[in-house]
Formats: structure tokens, C-alpha cells, sequence
């Protein structure tokens, strides 16, 4: 195939490709820490994501001096967010207190609201890519998510002119692309 640029203008990147800086993560805790005004907060902070990957496990059979792929079970790697952290530590300490309420710092004990269901102390993430007039073309949910590690931030005297972030990696159970079934999965829009 010879190289041909008003063939790549029109069969491959059609609507001049999706941009890593249009998107949002909403996060939807479980009530025990629940802080709306973080919530909120966190919509705006929340400065980098990623759109989650998927893991299939491979099982090899050895037959007569060959292997044999098989499909495994599938994992999911954690997800992480970076957050700009402002002076009134809202959205941080929203996941520290979430975190804490898992494994208490001191007492290592859970919190006792989360006695009656273990599903009570989960949360959901969503992250949405939006395309260049503001639509949303793919939304992802981020299903049965505690916060693993949330990370130190670092303090500098070398560091003028920033702002602070620091991360936290979630642990979930599945991602599921919104509006589609496992089975679905792959259509272009939401």
C-alpha cells in the first residue's frame, strides 16, 4: 500500500482524535464518608486519569511439545487518579477519612458501619471523555472501588509555582463501559 494522505485524512483519524485533556471523574462514595462539597470539589481537582485497561490471564496446556493459549480469568489492574490539592484539604482528606474508615490508623479495627454488608463500604467512579464541542463519547464505570494508597504529597522549598497533587490508586472489582452489557462492549458512543 503506498502512503496516501487524503486516504489517512478520511479512514483513519476522522474527527481528528480523541483529546487526553477532555474528561471527568465523578466518584460516588459510600455514606459513611460521603462529603458532598469534596464530591463536587473533586470534579474540578481531579487533573489526570486514565481510561481503564483490561487484563485477560492466559492458560497454557502443553500438547506433544506444543502449548496450547487458553482464555484465563481476567484481572483488573488498580486505577489511579491525580488530584491538585488546595488549601482547604476537602477532596484529601475525604480519602483519608475513607481509607482510615477500612483500617483504622491506630486501632487497626474497620468502622462498624460496615458491619451489616461489606459492599457498604465500596464506591463507584465514573470517567467520562468528552469530545471538542463538549459531548460525551465514553463513559466508564470504576465498579466496587476502595481507595488502596493514597499518596504523600511532597513538600519543597524547591518546588515554586506549583500547586500540590498527590494520587490515590483504587482497588475495584470490574469497569464497565455505561450504557453497555459485558456482552455489548465495544461500541464507539455512549
Amino acid at each position: 500500500m503506498a502512503f496516501n494522505i487524503n486516504e489517512f485524512k478520511t479512514r483513519g483519524l476522522v474527527y481528528g482524535g480523541a483529546r487526553p485533556t477532555l474528561f471527568q471523574v465523578n466518584l460516588s462514595a459510600p455514606g459513611l464518608v460521603r462529603n458532598v462539597p469534596a464530591l463536587q470539589k473533586l470534579q474540578f481537582t481531579c487533573s489526570a486519569a486514565e481510561l481503564p485497561g483490561a487484563q485477560l490471564g492466559v492458560i497454557n496446556v502443553n500438547y506433544f511439545g506444543r502449548q496450547v493459549k487458553l482464555a484465563g480469568d481476567r484481572t483488573f489492574d488498580p486505577w489511579t487518579i491525580t488530584v491538585l490539592n488546595d488549601e482547604d484539604f476537602k477532596v484529601r482528606a475525604m480519602f483519608e477519612a475513607w481509607n482510615n474508615s477500612l483500617n483504622s490508623f491506630v486501632s487497626n479495627i474497620r468502622n462498624r458501619g460496615y458491619q451489616q454488608n461489606e459492599n457498604n463500604y465500596k464506591g463507584s467512579l465514573d470517567v467520562t471523555q468528552f469530545n471538542k464541542e463538549g459531548q460525551a463519547i465514553r463513559r466508564y464505570q470504576i465498579v466496587g472501588a476502595i481507595p488502596e494508597t493514597v499518596e504523600p504529597i511532597t513538600l519543597s522549598w524547591e518546588e515554586p509555582n506549583q500547586i500540590e497533587r498527590f494520587r490515590v490508586r483504587f482497588a475495584y472489582d470490574y469497569w464497565l463501559p455505561v450504557g453497555e452489557t459485558a456482552g455489548e462492549i465495544g461500541r464507539a458512543h455512549v
